[in-house]
């Protein structure tokens, strides 16, 4: 299945996105005082927004490459 260089672009803006939600979701688990798991659940966020944006770089990069080939 191939995948054009303008779709791979999006779906890498949308992963970044997607980071950024686990990063917000990772600091708002971190800031809660009174919520006895918000380790776990802040180092699962970073965790999952690390991988998104890792996710995120390696597309957009690839369909850089693939537009000027």
């Amino acid at each position: 299945m191939k995948i054009s260089s303008d779709t791979q672009k999006a779906l890498s803006v949308i992963s970044i996105y997607l980071a950024l939600l686990f990063f917000l979701i990772g600091m708002a688990a971190r800031l809660k005082e009174s919520f006895h798991s918000r380790a776990e659940i802040s180092t699962a966020g970073f965790t999952v927004a690390a991988v998104f944006v890792a996710l995120g770089v390696i597309m957009f990069l690839s369909s850089l490459r693939k537009k000027r080939g």
